[in-house]
């Protein structure tokens, strides 16, 4: 079972493999701060959010989580605007 409570129904195919990919990332907690992101946001994300988003996605999952909660910082590479959204929604930021 996933945990997404949005459907792909209505998103362009690149939006449906990163809604995917969000929440069988491997790592139940990163799952969770991935596919409730991607849930609350995928259809509204603008091209360069997408790549960014996509980029994240290819972070080995102990790495981005240690990168969310702090216990490690980012590198500049993935310390995007995006990145920092989706730290504020997983901290239960209104973004």
């Amino acid at each position: 079972m996933s945990g997404t409570t949005r459907s792909s129904e209505g998103l362009d195919e690149r939006r449906r493999r990163l809604l995917f990919r969000a929440w069988h990332r491997g790592m139940r907690e990163v799952d969770l701060i991935t596919g409730r992101f991607a849930d609350a946001h995928i259809g509204t994300l603008s091209d360069s959010e997408l790549g960014a988003f996509e980029r994240l996605m290819d972070v080995p999952e102990p790495e981005l989580y240690a990168w969310v909660t702090g216990a490690e910082p980012t590198p500049a590479a993935h310390d995007t605007a995006l990145f920092r959204k989706m730290c504020s929604f997983k901290a239960g930021g209104a973004t």
